[in-house]
């Protein structure tokens, strides 16, 4: 049976347009969304009922029900906030979970609310698919960036990542035969991207200080700086990809306010050798070190602002934050390597320093930013290391203004 309930949402933020929200006065609802409340009123709808078997052709009969209950207003809505906002896909998804939970309750019914997710982002214009197996329903989105540690599927030469693998725990995908239930949507087109350009307005009451000290040059250098545990929630389920996701990754408006133009200050004056030498000196001495085995239970890479969100960090994290701290500070030309089992950085100088890393017809002079049994300075790689081979994961080469 189907269970009346209101639906129609005029997704808005805080000073959205006033002609837009000119409708017929109806009880409003607010939904947090990060550091935005988003506001939405009611219309009588109907929430589709889905209690039956996963197969094919018990999905597209919800799909067809969907379509004919009145949620053109919706989609419209959440079109125009990714419009006017631009968030990235991945905070866009946040959105979407959102919206889904407060039609269909996950608790409630996790195969409906995984549908509402799919119908959601097919109809948002993305190329969402589902996949089945007994009593499994897997969410997938076609993305073409490198994703390492959730199950993915190739069709037509395009890469499909799984979404909800999380919500499985473990899937013996080999084992498992899976039927496809493609997109539906004749607009679901686009490819979904993990890759972040910003973070959202968190509310400044949502930031809480966190102390940072390091001594350099035998002075002692203190900071106050804002930490959101918001970014938490973005990267929770955020899964193992290219460094270079990572690394781009910005802070947040709080945490970045509250450190870059502190540590500008500190390197003005200083040469571009000395002022990254202070920059790689802070990773290394103002966190706190641990493997991901121990912080985590298993491997994670952290973002910049992360990594001075946790406690402890490893070595993949430290680079994460130099790396961003370098690119913003001083926009230098940048290699990322990969040893076994360390990583590290490499700052192309205008001469390089120490043992030089040719790569590409340049010359780039390691910066290592974790904390090591020997005090480096710049140039030098650890004894250990200076013994293994190593691969070039990414490089950073800055675009020419204009």
């Amino acid at each position: 049976m189907k269970t009346k309930v209101a639906i129609l949402f005029f997704v808005i933020l805080t000073g959205y347009s006033a002609g837009i929200y000119a409708q017929d006065k109806l009880p409003v609802d607010d939904i947090v969304f990060y550091g935005d409340t988003i506001k939405f009123n009611f219309d009588k709808c109907t929430v589709v009922a889905f209690e039956d078997s996963l197969s094919v052709d018990n999905i597209n009969t919800f799909y067809q029900n969907i379509s004919a209950a009145n949620y053109d207003s919706l989609v419209r809505d959440m079109i125009g906030y990714k419009t006017k906002n631009k968030p990235d896909d991945w905070v866009f998804y946040q959105l979407v979970r959102k919206v889904a939970q407060h039609i269909s309750p996950k608790a409630d019914n996790y195969r409906r609310y995984t549908l509402y997710k799919w119908y959601l982002l097919n109809k948002c214009g993305y190329n969402a698919t589902l996949n089945i197996a007994g009593d499994k329903l897997l969410l997938y989105a076609q993305c073409d960036e490198n994703i390492y540690d959730i199950p993915f599927y190739t069709r037509g030469g395009r890469q499909y990542v799984c979404l909800n693998y999380h919500d499985y725990g473990t899937v013996s995908m080999s084992a498992t035969k899976f039927i496809e239930v493609p997109a539906q949507a004749a607009e679901a087109m686009n490819s979904f991207s993990y890759k972040l350009t910003q973070l959202p307005t968190f509310r400044p009451e949502d930031y809480k200080e966190k102390d940072l000290e390091f001594s350099y040059n035998d002075m002692a250098y203190t900071f106050k700086i804002k930490v959101n545990s918001e970014v938490k929630k973005i990267f929770n389920n955020y899964p193992v990809a290219d460094y270079g996701l990572y690394f781009n990754a910005p802070l947040s408006a709080g945490t970045y306010n509250s450190l870059i133009p502190q540590l500008k200050k500190n390197v003005k004056g200083m040469s571009v050798k000395n002022g990254v030498d202070y920059l790689m000196r802070f990773t290394r001495y103002a966190l706190q070190y641990e493997p991901d085995a121990q912080n985590f239970g298993k491997e994670k890479r952290l973002s910049p602002e992360q990594t001075l969100l946790y406690e402890y960090s490893d070595c993949e994290d430290h680079a994460a934050l130099f790396y961003y701290l370098v690119k913003e500070i001083y926009n230098l030309p940048m290699i990322v390597l990969e040893y076994p089992k360390h990583l590290t950085i490499a700052v192309k100088f205008e001469k390089p320093i120490g043992k030089p890393i040719l790569y590409e017809g340049s010359t780039y002079s390691v910066c290592e930013p974790t904390p090591q049994d020997e005090d480096l300075p710049l140039g030098k790689i650890s004894q250990e290391l200076s013994r293994v081979s190593y691969q070039v994961a990414y490089a950073y080469r800055p675009q020419k203004k204009n």
